[in-house]
């Protein structure tokens, strides 16, 4: 405990005095200040744009919490899962064992962390199922003696400087390469795959010594900790003293043993049911799955009435129209679909909460809680995280809004119109920006590749320009601008996770984000020269 106490004052010690602004309001001056570039591109006449009405504002965060319910769920849920293993005593008492054996080596661990999570986000574009990894590396790096602006650098710089360097991302390098082969566009697969690999390297590598950097300050004086006073006093509260690791530091029990190996089987069930196994030519979690072809007949009215279910309008048909719809239909599901429906590889937001769900009372079977007291702690902690699924949906509602009054599109083909005539290096530079602006609008990877590479893939192969070099702008700009960016709703809730206002996480952050920014468009540009 004392050691607790004065670790709290060593970190209030160098705090600054004032705490940020509230993610809230952040939220609420974009999405006016969306309404508003709304409003003045009407009022000029820009072709495509509606000016946001009051009900479409009001609207907008009812709209995207709908459209971002399972993400919101997810977090919810996860909190009362994390209360529950808590609760057992299990966690604290895990990483306090390990702060212990790995004491005076605690630095290793960012490293091989970030570049865990760097393949996971190279690989499968792993960025919103980080969520829970900012609180359990917000404790395990507390209890080494840093802060948890290091552990929430570690997460989002560790899996997002992956997702910049995409290799084999499904949901962003192959949304784009499937977008430009259904337009007939051949894409040379492994020079995307090399330039993903360098890109990796930079923003990793990069990454690693910032974070390392920074970490290394702290740990050896806490005063340089760049996190205000009243964050370090949250921070404090939240992982230290009674609820920290220094209170529950004994030896684990049998008990507890079995409830970390249940908390670990839970994260590598997530971590492989996200991965799309089958685009890797992988079948072994689709094993004993039998499918069969179902052939429904359609006719005008079927048309028509699944135009108005869309809301797109009256359809009118002159004449008879009939044919057939040809659809698969899973009759035996595969062996890892018995607990969600779904296989391994193939699951989503939903899928997961239902798991983390099963497991919460699992664990709680295992840790000896009887049955009002596990659904009781559970409540407790998807009470407490409400706010963070919250901040998610609000983030999601600037997106919402701007899709609706048709900015994003308007943004892409007015940039798309600029830069028509061109030489290479000023297209190189004018995409990146293109992609930076576009991508506050649209969060989604495979979103954003859906509606931009149709337009921007073909310029480039218009002007004699590289595919390959665009589809890496693409993915490079976007991912450097979910590194800052507030409408992504995962960075705002995994710094609320760590007590980390977002204007100090800018102020720490910032230089660093512009400067491999510089870095990775020079390297295109020059790709886009050359190749």
């Amino acid at each position: 405990m004392a050691d607790a106490e004065a670790k709290k004052g060593a970190f209030r010690k160098g705090g600054k005095k004032k705490g940020g602004a509230n993610s809230y309001l952040i939220l609420a001056w974009f999405l006016v200040g969306t309404a508003i570039l709304s409003w003045i591109c009407a009022a000029t006449g820009q072709p495509g744009v509606s000016a946001a009405s009051v009900a479409q504002i009001l609207n907008s965060p009812v709209n995207g919490f709908t459209s971002a319910l399972p993400v919101c769920l997810f977090v919810i849920v996860l909190g009362g899962f994390l209360e529950v293993v808590g609760k057992t005593g299990a966690l604290n008492a895990g990483i306090a064992s390990l702060v212990k054996k790995l004491r005076g080596k605690e630095l290793v661990l960012i490293p091989i962390l970030m570049v865990l999570l760097g393949i996971c986000g190279s690989t499968y574009g792993m960025c919103e199922e980080t969520v829970p990894f900012y609180l359990l590396l917000g404790a395990a790096l507390y209890a080494a003696g840093f802060d948890t602006m290091t552990s929430a650098l570690t997460v989002l710089l560790g899996a997002g400087c992956g997702c910049i360097g995409s290799t084999v991302n499904p949901f962003s390098v192959g949304v784009a390469e499937a977008a430009l082969a259904d337009m007939g566009y051949d894409v040379n697969k492994g020079l995307v795959l090399l330039l993903g690999f360098i890109v990796f390297a930079i923003a990793e590598g990069s990454a690693i010594v910032f974070v390392v950097r920074y970490a290394r300050r702290v740990k050896a004086d806490r005063s340089n900790s760049a996190m205000s006073e009243a964050e370090l006093t949250a921070m404090d509260e939240e992982f230290g003293g009674e609820k920290g690791v220094a209170s529950k530091a004994g030896n684990l029990t049998p008990r507890q043993r079995w409830v970390l190996v249940a908390f670990a089987i839970s994260f590598a069930v997530m971590i492989v049911s996200f991965v799309p196994w089958s685009s890797f030519g992988v079948s072994l979690f689709d094993a004993g799955q039998k499918t069969e072809e179902v052939v429904t007949k359609v006719k005008d009215d079927d048309l028509v009435s699944a135009y108005a279910d869309k809301g797109l309008g009256t359809l009118r048909l002159d004449g008879n129209v009939s044919g057939t719809v040809t659809t698969s239909s899973v009759v035996t599901p595969a062996w890892s679909a018995l607990l969600t429906g779904a296989s391994l590889g193939n699951w989503y937001f939903n899928e997961c909460t239902t798991w983390f769900l099963l497991m919460a009372f699992v664990i709680a079977a295992i840790g000896g809680l009887s049955a009002d007291e596990a659904v009781k702690t559970f409540l407790k902690g998807a009470a407490g995280i409400l706010d963070i699924a919250l901040v998610i949906a609000l983030a999601r509602a600037i997106s919402v809004l701007m899709h609706e009054t048709g900015l994003d599109t308007w943004i892409l083909n007015s940039a798309a119109a600029g830069l028509s005539k061109v030489s290479a290096p000023v297209f190189s530079v004018g995409s990146s920006i293109v992609y930076l602006l576009l991508s506050f609008a649209i969060p989604s990877s495979s979103g954003m590749a859906t509606v931009s590479m149709p337009i921007m893939g073909p310029l480039a192969i218009k002007l004699g320009f590289p595919v390959e070099v665009m589809i890496m702008t693409y993915v490079v700009s976007h991912g450097i601008i979910l590194l800052f960016t507030p409408t992504f709703g995962v960075l705002l809730a995994g710094l609320a996770f760590s007590k980390v206002e977002y204007s100090t996480f800018l102020k720490t952050v910032m230089r660093y984000i512009v400067g491999l920014a510089i870095a990775l468009i020079a390297f295109l540009t020059v790709m886009m020269v050359v190749l």
